[in-house]
């Protein structure tokens, strides 16, 4: 039976903060940023100024397209040896403000999707080993992310630390560079990763857990945690918001008529483009949201016995019966007809028209 309409997730973004050290290191081999977006598809002056955010598919793409252009088959280290404090946007500051490494790695899997939804952190010790795995949201192939990840670790771990760290025994799940790449991965991981390994991972001597954060202002942590769990709130409930409004807005829209992405917007006091925007950030579209609206909406009625079905569609903005029958066979696997015959509303259906 087929499902209805799905509820849409939050669009993966990465901060432009995140994305800055990408653009750093394109420039610096002669590659700007209007480049990068005419090579990745993009509209121009997407990405400088900076944006707050960018979908994190086309972060991915800019990598590519970024080691393509500048030639560098190496170009996810450079973009990792550029990362630095700002570059984490407020989880970075969080990180300063840790007591030793191991409470670093902690907020490390509490905080990192403030810098992006790329993928996300685990840490296990066992046997006086830590393992830290990076669980990637794109597939091997995309080896300049994982390298550009691993590389930042590398590169800030070192900042925080105040010297150089010893180096892990690194897994990468991508198939490297080639032989002749390998001094490269030497010289900025500090060691030779193993390549096509089963995930991303680093493992090292467990007792750099309570290694101390050099100048670590422990006193700012409580300010800087409330202040990142005010942000992670706030992130989880823009999407929702956002649908939250749409779906009240085209429910007081409907019965006036077939209701259009326009007429919403100006309910809301928004321009259609912006409120396509705030939709596409929070992983949604205007029919999907429509559609939700719709079934909801339908299957109360349904449970109205004094309803028919002509009234129904009419209630949902549709002008024929025959098109609110199709929408809803495809939202619920059966007719609205067949749907309340079976009781699934109230039963007993009083609807006139063929469901």
């Amino acid at each position: 039976m087929p499902s209805p309409p799905p509820e849409p997730r939050h669009a993966a973004r990465v901060a432009g903060s995140y994305l800055l050290p990408l653009l750093e290191a394109a420039a610096a081999r002669g590659v700007p940023a209007a480049e990068l977006e005419r090579g990745a598809g993009l509209a121009a002056g997407a990405l400088w100024p900076l944006p707050e955010t960018l979908p994190a598919d086309d972060y991915v793409r800019l990598l590519e397209v970024g080691a393509r252009l500048a030639g560098d088959a190496h170009f996810g280290l450079h973009v990792g040896e550029r990362f630095k404090l700002g570059t984490y946007s407020v989880y970075g500051l969080i990180l300063l403000s840790c007591r030793d490494f191991g409470h670093a790695f902690e907020q490390t899997m509490r905080y990192e999707q403030l810098a992006h939804d790329l993928g996300r952190s685990a840490l296990h010790t066992a046997d006086g080993l830590a393992r830290y795995t990076w669980h990637s949201h794109y597939d091997a192939g995309q080896r300049h992310l994982a390298d550009s990840v691993f590389a930042g670790i590398r590169v800030f771990g070192n900042w925080l630390a105040g010297l150089t760290l010893p180096p892990a025994q690194l897994e990468l799940s991508h198939a490297g560079a080639g032989p002749d790449g390998d001094a490269e991965y030497l010289r900025v991981l500090g060691a030779l990763p193993r390549f096509g390994a089963p995930a991303n991972v680093a493992t090292f001597d467990a007792q750099l857990l309570a290694w101390p954060v050099p100048n670590a202002d422990v006193s700012l942590y409580p300010v800087l945690q409330q202040h990142a769990e005010q942000l992670l709130a706030l992130r989880a409930r823009a999407g929702a918001d956002i649908r939250v409004q749409v779906r009240g807005a085209i429910a007081r829209k409907l019965a006036e008529g077939q209701v259009r992405l326009a007429t919403i917007a100006e309910e809301l006091k928004l321009s259609p483009r912006t409120l396509q925007r705030k939709l596409s950030e929070a992983g949604a579209t205007f029919q999907q949201v429509l559609d939700q609206a719709r079934f909801a909406l339908a299957k109360d009625y349904l449970r109205q016995p004094g309803l028919s079905l002509v009234d129904i569609a009419f209630l949902l903005g549709y002008q024929e019966q025959s098109a609110f029958n199709h929408a809803f066979r495809e939202w619920a696997g059966v007719n609205p007809g067949a749907y309340r015959e079976r009781g699934i509303g109230t039963g007993g259906g009083t609807g006139t028209g063929a469901g």
